[in-house]
């Protein structure tokens, strides 16, 4: 798994899993951010650009980063945050280990499957897979998913490094994702974000978390497209990371 990290000389780990198709630099704003006072982890997911692993499932691509903070963080870390496939991920980490971080973000899930888009998948890639290599194809792409200038030479190289049948891989299980019963028994204060102009499908998805989590704080940001509040707005993204250590609730500190 490659790891890309800020603030290693600091002691409290935050997480940030990025969605499907793009890559570490989807929180590189957030992590320059917030690298003088936490160690900010950004894993490359399974399937995409340099990750070294094909992509299998949601569910072991959750398992391999609970084990790597097994590994090197003792089992849990501060905050783990995610957007759509890395949300998705997060949501499974969630229902397999309850206590894998004390803080989530978890930022326009889907969690309601698509039989229809999931048997698409497969035929549409087929026939448009080859134009993921063409500039004009992947600005078109880049522009329809409402991702800030500044990140188009990244994303243009890293999605034309993912093989057609990893793309069709995780593209299909996103697709088909339903949250597992344990994710009701997670300890952490977690935090459903969507964006108010997203599809229904995905707003009602964040309500389902919210049913299943009754805790949970949901966030509907007005204005904002899929994806939007992390990879657009850095500084608010951080900020409000920063406000929910500062306002949890004192269990949620130790």
């Amino acid at each position: 798994m490659k790891i890309i990290e800020y603030g290693k000389q600091n002691r409290e780990v935050i997480m940030l899993l990025h969605g499907g198709g793009l890559s570490w630099w989807n929180y590189r704003s957030e992590a320059e951010l917030l690298g003088d006072r936490y160690h900010v982890v950004l894993p490359i997911l399974d399937g995409h650009a340099d990750s070294g692993k094909d992509f299998v499932s949601i569910e072991e691509n959750a398992a391999r980063i609970i084990s790597y903070i097994d590994r090197e963080y003792g089992g849990t870390v501060l905050l783990t945050g995610g957007l759509s496939l890395g949300a998705q991920i997060l949501t499974e980490m969630l229902s397999q280990r309850e206590d894998v971080c004390r803080y989530a973000i978890i930022e326009s899930a889907s969690v309601i499957p698509s039989r229809m888009t999931n048997a698409l998948i497969g035929p549409t890639f087929s026939s448009s897979y080859s134009l993921i290599q063409k500039r004009w194809f992947a600005k078109m792409q880049f522009d329809y998913l409402h991702i800030r200038d500044d990140l188009f030479e990244d994303y243009f190289r890293d999605t034309a490094k993912i093989s057609k049948r990893n793309m069709v891989s995780f593209l299909k299980a996103s697709t088909a994702y339903a949250p597992k019963p344990g994710l009701q028994k997670c300890h952490a204060l977690v935090r459903i974000v969507v964006g108010k102009k997203e599809p229904k499908g995905m707003l009602r998805s964040a309500q389902l978390l919210r049913e299943m989590l009754p805790e949970s704080i949901q966030e509907v940001k007005e204005g904002l497209f899929h994806g939007e509040f992390s990879i657009n707005h850095p500084d608010r993204y951080a900020a409000e990371l920063c406000e929910m250590f500062r306002t949890a609730p004192r269990n949620n500190r130790n």
